[in-house]
Formats: structure tokens, C-alpha cells, sequence
């Protein structure tokens, strides 16, 4: 600790120094992890758009409409085009996405900070659960962002589903039109409805999503002659990555699916009354639908996103290290 938070002691120019520099070295540390996290969080939405969609389809949808991912895959692209119909709603999470993942990621370097300063880490190494931790206080700043843009990206993604009578438009005309009619509906509040069970889902989520991929990036980094981490392939990040996106979606997915009704629901619905509603359309499997095409997004959009969150580390490093 430096001298100069003892209050009998004048600092000296080199202390001042030191607190200058490690204050500067925190903030530019901060700002790259914001800047990579939106370049991770760009290559996830362009990967894995098509595979959200379809989950959250086979979530919202009225039992029996579809036979499963494939069937909606294969109407979605009848009845809207390829390109159209597989991003359907991708304005709101592209727009969203890099402050979104910007926030996680700077969200998770502080957390590892706060972690730092009440327990100890060896050699900048963090246990599991040190990490479990930072990942679950990425959650919280993240949420003020992530409910909004699911709420409008979930609209946009249903709307799709209706079959519109000849010369019929489409309720919402993309995303700022959401926006304006959910508030002239009912306020601040319905723009961000279903914010609990966004922090309920992506709290535990990141806790195991970042646990998850440091632990299997520290087993496949080789490891030099004297002991210290070795350089890490880009198919070994692309390994965790994959890998942590499914440790992710496994605990929460049924929070996600009463997120998904809670949020795409007409009236003022409840997260008791929409929990009864599911589970009185097919018991706990009801909780699921969608889990399959959730876990296939989950490999290559998070392997995209650890990629484009190392590749970003890696250019900023060589540019201005």
C-alpha cells in the first residue's frame, strides 16, 4: 500500500508517481476490456442470431405450432426469405450487443478487482470460485443494458410468426418503433420488463460462463520450461469459448424461457402467473423448449466471442504496448 494513505505522511514525487501510474494502468486495463468486449460480442451476434431465434420461437410459441428447431427453421425461411427471416430482430441485440458485452467484460475485469481486494490470489491465479464470483458482478451492471434490447429483440423475433392477411403490416416497424410503442403502452417500465429474470439468468450464467472458460483455458495452455503459462492457440480459446457457453445455458434455461414469456406477453403479466402458465402446459419440460438449438448457438458464438475478445486484446497490445 502506498505511504500516502497514511495521513501523517507527505507523499514524495516518486509515491505520487506510482499512484499516477497504477491509476492510469487500471483505467487503460478498463478501456480494453470494454473495447474488446464489443468486438467478442459483434462475432457472437453475427454467429449466433439464427440459433436464438429459433429458440426463442419454440419458447413463445403456443404448443404444437412447431414439430421442433428444424420446423422452424424451414417456415421461417418459407415464409420470410433466408436472410430476412434467420435475422429477424437482429437490428436490437447488433445495436445493443457491443455496449452489452462491453459492460460484461469490464464488469468482470472490476469484479476481479473487488475479488483482489477481499481475498487473496496466487500468482494473479483465480480459483473457481474467485472467478465464480467476478463473473456473477459482471451480471449486475450488464442487466441495466441486456433487458431492454432481449425485450425489443424478442418482440421483433415473435412478430415473425404471425401470418399477415393480404395488405397487413407488421405491428412493430423495428426496433426504435418497439421502443416508442412499449413506452407510450406503459412506461420506462414495460421497456424494461422482465429485468429480475434477466439478472436471475445472467447472474448464476456468467458466474459459470466465466468460470467455465478460465478453467478450461488454464488446462490447454502448455505450459513453458520454468513453469509460467505458455502462448495459447486461437483453437484453444475457440475450445473454451464453446465450452463456457454451454456451462452457461445448462442452469438457466428454464429462468430464460420465463424471461422469453414474461417478456414477449400482452398485459401486465407476472413471473408467478407466467411460471403456472408454463408449467401447466407440460410440466417442467415446458421449461425447455429450445434447449437444443441454445446449446448449438452456444459453441460457435461463444467460441466467436472469446476469439474476437483475444484478438482484440492481442492488437491492442501490440499497438499500444
Amino acid at each position: 500500500m502506498s505511504k500516502s494513505l497514511k495521513p501523517d505522511h507527505v507523499p514524495s514525487a516518486e509515491e505520487l508517481k506510482e499512484d499516477v501510474i497504477a491509476a492510469t494502468s487500471s483505467t487503460v486495463q478498463s478501456l480494453r476490456a470494454l473495447v474488446a468486449g464489443g468486438v467478442g460480442g459483434v462475432c457472437a451476434v453475427v454467429v449466433g442470431h439464427p440459433f436464438d431465434l429459433v429458440k426463442v420461437r419454440l419458447q413463445t410459441a403456443e404448443k404444437g405450432v412447431y414439430s421442433g428447431a428444424m420446423d422452424v427453421v424451414r417456415r421461417t425461411i418459407a415464409r420470410e426469405g433466408l436472410a430476412r427471416g434467420l435475422y429477424a430482430g437482429v437490428s436490437a441485440p447488433l445495436v445493443g450487443v457491443t455496449p452489452m458485452f462491453a459492460v460484461s467484460f469490464w464488469g468482470y475485469d472490476v469484479g476481479k478487482n473487488l475479488v483482489k481486494s477481499v481475498s487473496t490470489v496466487e500468482n494473479n491465479q483465480f480459483s473457481v470460485a474467485q472467478t465464480s464470483a467476478a463473473g456473477f458482478f459482471s451480471a449486475i451492471p450488464m442487466t441495466v443494458i441486456t433487458a431492454p434490447f432481449e425485450r425489443v429483440k424478442v418482440l421483433l423475433q415473435i412478430q415473425g410468426q404471425k401470418e399477415l392477411k393480404p395488405g397487413e403490416k407488421p405491428k412493430y416497424a423495428g426496433g426504435v418503433d418497439v421502443v416508442r410503442q412499449l413506452y407510450k403502452e406503459g412506461g420506462i417500465r414495460s421497456v424494461f420488463r422482465g429485468s429480475a429474470m434477466t439478472l436471475a439468468r445472467d447472474g448464476p450464467g456468467s458466474a459459470a460462463y466465466f468460470a467455465a472458460y478460465e478453467v478450461i483455458k488454464r488446462r490447454l495452455t502448455p505450459k513453458n520450461s520454468d513453469g509460467t503459462p505458455g502462448k495459447l492457440s486461437l483453437t484453444a480459446v475457440c475450445v473454451a469459448g464453446g465450452a463456457a457457453g454451454v456451462a452457461m445455458w445448462i442452469p438457466v434455461f428454464p429462468v430464460d424461457t420465463i424471461k422469453s414469456r414474461l417478456q414477449s406477453a400482452e398485459g401486465r403479466p407476472t413471473i408467478g402467473g407466467v411460471v403456472r402458465e408454463i408449467y401447466g402446459r407440460g410440466g417442467l419440460k415446458a421449461f425447455f423448449p429450445g434447449i437444443g438449438p441454445a446449446l448449438a448457438r452456444a459453441v460457435p458464438a461463444n467460441a466467436a466471442t472469446f476469439l474476437g475478445v483475444e484478438l482484440a486484446q492481442k492488437a491492442m497490445s501490440r499497438a499500444f504496448d
